[in-house]
């Protein structure tokens, strides 16, 4: 049970970082982002041509991919989003389908099918309490914990925070106010770039780098996102670190494949009390 519980926790913060970028992103451009898997892969696959072809180590690999990745998420919504801005929700969810399909065949392309690893030495788990822990579950909560602690900073005392909190409550009293859409907009998908990357370098700690990586989170990336509330950060972190204890949990009466299905029945069952999500707001339009 305990080992569980911990792989559990390890699991929800590796999920929390794209389930918190797709918070942000949802509140301030009103679209999931469906990208979001495909994203994971291209920023393992970045960190893993720099570790592997570059002879960069790991660490360093890592810090260039979070710098660099965010780029690569301007330039997608540079190309493809902001042409399509003014088209409406669905609109740019199709588009989003679209730059995924793009992104996970370019890294097919390039890399083919098989699974990479990164250039990295072998470690010993540690045991405490009976608990296996190995070194890439300590590395994943620090980063994360730090990450979700560097982004709350940013949102609640930074102007830049204040800005995205402002055009996710209004757009139009924001604007009124002069804040300056198309600057908040790149710099929330700049934020957007940086978690994913980790999170995507994280992921290819856990597991093999493949075209197919981003796949097998984002199901429960939207699930963490919907449970906790579109466009509600906290409510992200809570969504994801819920559903990967739950998800763990599960599987002393489940099968493991049967893992998706418990994040759908957390949906329903949550959606069912709380329609808006555990941390989401009820919008009232005129």
């Amino acid at each position: 049970m305990a080992q569980l519980l911990v792989n559990g926790l390890v699991t929800g913060l590796i999920v929390a970082l794209p389930a918190l970028a797709l918070s942000l992103t949802f509140g301030i451009l009103r679209f999931p982002n469906f990208a979001i898997g495909a994203m994971l892969t291209a920023a393992a696959y970045l960190a893993w041509v720099l570790n592997f072809y570059g002879g960069v180590p790991l660490v360093a690999a890592a810090l260039f991919t979070v710098v660099l990745f965010p780029l690569v998420a301007l330039a997608c919504d540079a190309a493809v989003f902001r042409p399509l801005r003014d088209r409406g929700p669905i609109t740019l969810l199709v588009a989003s389908m679209g730059l995924s399909f793009v992104l996970e065949n370019l890294c097919r392309l390039m890399f083919g099918n098989e699974a990479r690893n990164f250039d990295m030495a072998l470690t010993r788990p540690y045991r405490v309490m009976g608990v296996r822990i190995n070194f890439e579950q300590i590395l994943t909560a620090g980063v994360s914990i730090g990450a979700m602690v560097l982004v709350y900073v940013i949102l609640i005392h930074s102007p830049l925070g204040r800005a995205m909190r402002a055009m996710s409550d209004n757009p139009t009293l924001a604007a009124a106010r002069g804040i300056e859409a198309t600057r908040v907009v790149s710099l929330t998908w700049l934020l957007a770039g940086a978690l994913t990357a980790a999170a995507g370098i994280l992921i290819g700690l856990d597991r093999a780098i493949d075209p197919q990586l981003g796949w097998n989170y984002i199901i429960v990336c939207f699930a963490a996102a919907v449970v906790g509330g579109l466009g509600s950060p906290v409510g992200a972190v809570v969504g994801a670190i819920g559903l990967g204890v739950i998800g763990e949990l599960a599987t002393l009466v489940v099968d493991p494949n049967y893992r998706a299905g418990v994040a759908f029945a957390a949906i329903a069952l949550v959606l069912l009390f709380r329609p808006n999500g555990l941390f989401g707001r009820l919008e009232i339009r005129k």
